[in-house]
């Protein structure tokens, strides 16, 4: 743990029952960072964020901020903002009272609150509405407030916990950009808390993905899309997902790593997957459906009796439903995991392993991140 970390999280724990909450989660974060936490459903991603902001009491570990222990302060001591998932708005304040109501209770001249209030209101979108009470604004209009209350105050720490989630998909995107652009001209820390991947990998510098409460990586979007540390990793991040597969699918002459263990898996991105026609590849294939996305198409393909995987080709492939197929892959493309532990197999050399600008440009849509081993 890095001792110039401005944000440090040492061994933080909240657990709820044995697979609830969150259990010795240990993390730093350096000054300007903007760190996404990405995972399922009830995997602790909120609960990690209520303990940085205090709204929940660890029952052990220790947060500092900026060199300061502030486990056992006040949300309102530790010197950050938070967004939440609901509005919190204040139902009797128009929309410029709700947006600059913690500036006032700070003291901030009036100057410097139309300032901040001005440049919140355009980047969130919501010039023209100051003067309308949250009742009067649509679900998106009220988050968008929320975003806007966190931008004014001007915090070096700011958390949000799924800001976006009742934006439509277009306001999503724009406001996404918004924000990182924000953070960059600001310099602020920001932890953001979300499942949708493409939040994730579009806005992070680190994710953070985890699972039942742990870390199953932490590293840069790019790397936990190129080298996943964990069949968890590799199946949760991307579009399509990868599907896991028994070694014993391939033959002799796939090369798994050198001294791995006998019982193994593999996976393949569903872009690194090329097809071909029956028997002239290494693993046969049914066409089972076609996704057509436009630039290119989702195969759904069936494998190995009921294992299902998806390639994913560019425009429209000549396959139908029904026809049979065979598959390949480049061999520096096979990413192999441990059956039992679930962990990557390092492969033998760097050579096999090809740089990001080695690989083909039609990536998936959803870049990814944490750290390989």
């Amino acid at each position: 743990m890095s001792a110039s970390s401005f944000l440090s999280i040492q061994g933080l724990s909240r657990r709820f029952s044995a697979r609830s909450g969150v259990g010795e989660f240990s993390l730093a974060v350096e000054r300007g960072q903007f760190v996404v936490l990405l995972g399922p459903s009830g995997c602790g991603k909120s609960t990690t964020l209520r303990l940085i902001a205090g709204l929940e009491t660890p029952d052990a570990g220790r947060v500092e901020i900026d060199g300061r222990d502030v486990t056992a302060l006040s949300p309102s001591e530790r010197g950050l903002s938070m967004v939440f998932q609901s509005y919190a708005l204040f139902p009797h304040l128009d929309v410029a009272e709700n947006i600059v109501f913690g500036l006032k209770v700070r003291g901030v001249a009036r100057a410097e609150r139309r300032h901040r209030l001005d440049e919140a209101l355009a980047i969130t979108g919501l010039e023209g509405l100051e003067d309308r009470k949250p009742a009067k604004l649509s679900g998106g209009q009220r988050q968008r407030v929320a975003l806007a209350r966190a931008i004014v105050a001007d915090h070096p720490l700011c958390l949000m916990d799924e800001p976006l989630s009742n934006l439509d998909a277009q306001l999503r995107h724009s406001v996404r950009q918004d924000i990182r652009a924000l953070q960059k001209r600001l310099g602020m820390t920001v932890i953001y808390v979300t499942h949708d991947q493409t939040e994730a990998m579009s806005m992070a510098d680190i994710v953070v993905l985890m699972r039942d409460g742990q870390i199953e990586q932490a590293a840069s979007p790019a790397e936990i899309y190129m080298e996943p540390a964990t069949a968890f990793a590799a199946s949760f991040v991307g579009t399509p997902p990868m599907v896991m597969l028994p070694a014993e699918m391939l033959d002799a002459g796939a090369c798994p790593p050198a001294g791995a263990p006998a019982d193994m898996v593999f996976g393949v991105r569903g872009e690194d997957l090329a097809l071909h026609p029956e028997g002239q590849g290494r693993l046969a294939a049914q066409v089972v459906e076609l996704e057509f996305l436009g630039a290119e198409t989702f195969v759904h393909l069936e494998v190995a009796g009921p294992v299902r995987l998806i390639a994913r080709v560019p425009g429209r492939p000549a396959v139908v439903p029904g026809e049979r197929l065979s598959l390949d892959w480049p061999r520096e493309a096979t990413h192999w995991f441990d059956r039992a532990s679930g962990r990557r197999i390092a492969r033998p050399s760097s050579a096999l392993a090809p740089s990001p600008t080695d690989r083909p440009q039609s990536m998936p849509a959803l870049p990814s991140a944490a750290k390989g081993l």
